[in-house]
């Protein structure tokens, strides 16, 4: 009788029954547009090392997503206020282990990323200065906690959400979902002699399971961000039957993740997203700002049924609450 919003589940139907009998005014109807500002290492192109996003809510809430390598630091102009740091698992190339020095440096197949992090981390660096909130799953909050007294930061800024679980943070609600890949904290990340044995035995510290989040904006946009995953039953039964994602960042980058053939099949025939960004290719995906043929990413966007966003760096794009590109898509 009422048709399901893309709110989430039984919360979805209430929220539809609400409407339709006047009884609430706020659920669904905020408007504005999501904005999403990629930061990669050259400008106007998506490149090998690219992984971060900043989502800006309509509300003005910054969230930097998995900064990694390609983020100059926490002075880097491109980032502005950033209130909450989302880390999808504790790899190098996502963590930031090291980074670029300024933009454009190097190549786009292979950016300098010289400038060392350790043993803090891209992501604590940025933390601290920006004195934002650092929201993860698993074993990772007590990490993070750790590390952020040890910079000079407020412990209190790790917040922990698990599986099933949300927090809402400067209106934006925030959830991690399971993913599929591993998630060791390098030695080099640690001190003392739990790094030397570490490091001697060839392996890392577990900081649980790796995650994925749906985030869901004050525009009513619910976006997923796969962070480096292969394919989940989850993402059927939960990313889509549950939370409703309409806009999907998917990795695609082979070998590591999902490869972009594995990446379709999840966005057409588990998601069905109304849209997708291509993410962590691991290749120079362009050339002057357009899509280089016989790559990954061009492989994908072939390959999906809705619109794919190639996330060219420092080029923000924007969505209303139905995941449609109102400007900046290519």
């Amino acid at each position: 009788m009422f048709e399901r919003t893309k709110s989430r589940g039984l919360v979805g139907v209430v929220s539809g029954l609400s409407l339709a009998l006047g009884l609430v005014s706020g659920v669904g109807a905020a408007g504005g547009e999501v904005k999403v500002t990629p930061l990669g290492s050259h400008d106007g192109e998506f490149c090998s090392r690219d992984r971060a996003l900043v989502f800006e809510d309509p509300n003005g809430t910054r969230i930097l997503y998995d900064a990694g390598r390609t983020v100059a630091g926490p002075d880097d102009q491109r980032l502005g206020d950033i209130h909450v740091v989302l880390v999808s698992h504790m790899h190098g190339d996502h963590i930031g282990d090291q980074r670029i020095a300024k933009p454009n440096a190097g190549t786009c197949a292979s950016p300098d990323t010289s400038v060392s992090t350790l043993p803090q981390s891209n992501t604590v660096d940025i933390a601290v200065k920006k004195q934002a909130k650092i929201v993860t799953g698993s074993e990772m909050p007590a990490f993070f906690a750790a590390k952020l007294s040890d910079s000079g930061g407020d412990p209190a800024n790790s917040l922990l959400v698990r599986f099933g679980a949300e927090r809402e943070v400067g209106g934006v609600a925030i959830t991690t979902v399971p993913a599929v890949h591993s998630n060791g904290v390098s030695p080099s990340f640690l001190t003392g002699p739990l790094a030397e044995h570490l490091k001697a035995a060839g392996v890392g510290a577990s900081v649980g399971p790796p995650t994925g989040y749906v985030l869901t904006f004050s525009n009513g946009l619910v976006v997923y961000l796969s962070g480096d995953t292969g394919i989940t039953a989850e993402q059927e039964v939960v990313v889509k039957d549950h939370y409703g994602a309409e806009l999907v960042v998917m990795n695609i980058g082979d070998t590591y993740t999902t490869g972009p053939k594995e990446a379709a099949y999840v966005i057409n025939d588990l998601i069905e997203p109304k849209a997708v960004i291509a993410s962590h290719a691991n290749e120079p995906a362009t050339a002057g700002g357009e899509l280089k043929q016989g790559t990954r990413t061009s492989l994908f966007r072939d390959l999906v049924e809705v619109p794919v966003h190639v996330p060219l760096s420092g080029k923000t794009m924007a969505f209303d609450g139905d995941a449609a590109c109102t400007a900046g898509c290519n």
